[in-house]
């Protein structure tokens, strides 16, 4: 199962990178495979791990904010794995080349 995961802190300024980092690092601590982008960050694992560490990392962000938006979406694909990078190779065998990540 994949979770695309964007949490916004409001509130804070303009940057947020520094409230978004210390997210990053619960994401990271988790062991599940995960991939940041500039909106965004991608995670696969099963629904109870996806929704605990969505859990977590609302929270953490709630600890410097008194609002936050959070914004899930699940791809939920029968038991298949590996679905991170296995995406992204299937749509650059069809362009033929790699493509920028």
């Amino acid at each position: 199962m994949l979770m695309e995961l964007d949490i916004v802190p409001m509130g804070r300024g303009e940057s947020v990178s520094a409230d978004l980092a210390d997210i990053l690092k619960i994401i990271d601590a988790s062991g599940l495979d995960y991939r940041l982008t500039a909106t965004s960050t991608n995670v696969e694992g099963s629904w109870d791990q996806l929704m605990n560490l969505a859990r977590k990392c609302h929270e953490e962000a709630r600890k410097k904010s008194k609002r936050v938006v959070t914004s899930i979406k699940i791809d939920d694909y029968e038991e298949r794995t590996g679905r991170l990078a296995a995406m992204v190779k299937s749509v650059e065998s069809k362009v033929g080349k790699p493509l920028r990540k």
